[in-house]
């Protein structure tokens, strides 16, 4: 993915991004992996009340949901990165970008939703780093399809976790920047 492509993210026409509210139709969201789904349905607006995160929809022509992407704070241990990402960063737990849940609806999957979604949730991530700062942005894989869709995106395994990937900061930036 080129910085040009991060930076100008652009859903097709009709579509549209918002922030999860309780009258967008989460109960006819499948995506074909129930995990995802369930936590669309029952508990993202619930935890978005309760400001542990913060989901955005992408809605479509007729207003049924195309996708999501769910984004909150957290922290990982120093230890938890590689040695080439933590030198000169205190030996404590630090501050970190969560890519929570991420999902496409299985009648828009195929369609390069799911590369937007993750580009404008990584902008967001981005956007808010300029306030708010944290070293990476984190996530887990849910499987090695969704593994590999990350890694196309320069997410790399954390040392012992085969399924929780992360993004430096500084790549962030350069993807955001272009530089």
């Amino acid at each position: 993915m080129s910085a040009a492509e991060v930076l100008a993210v652009r859903f097709p026409d009709g579509f549209r991004l918002e922030r999860l509210e309780r009258e967008h139709p989460r109960k006819n969201f499948h995506c074909g992996e129930p995990e995802v789904d369930d936590w669309l349905r029952s508990k993202a607006l619930q935890h978005q009340n309760k400001r542990l995160s913060v989901s955005k929809v992408l809605l479509d022509d007729v207003g049924a949901i195309a996708g999501f992407y769910t984004l909150a704070t957290g922290q990982v241990d120093f230890s938890d990165l590689p040695p080439e990402e933590t030198k000169r960063l205190p030996r404590r737990a630090l501050p970190v970008a969560v890519l929570a849940w991420l999902g496409v609806s299985l009648d828009h999957q195929g369609s390069g939703l799911g590369r937007r979604l993750l580009a404008q949730a990584l902008r967001d991530c981005w956007e808010a780093g300029q306030t708010f700062a944290f070293v990476a942005v984190i996530l887990d894989a849910l499987n090695d399809d969704a593994k590999a869709f990350y890694q196309r995106w320069d997410f790399a395994e954390l040392p012992g976790h085969p399924y929780r990937l992360f993004l430096s900061f500084a790549r962030l930036d350069e993807m955001q920047t272009g530089s």
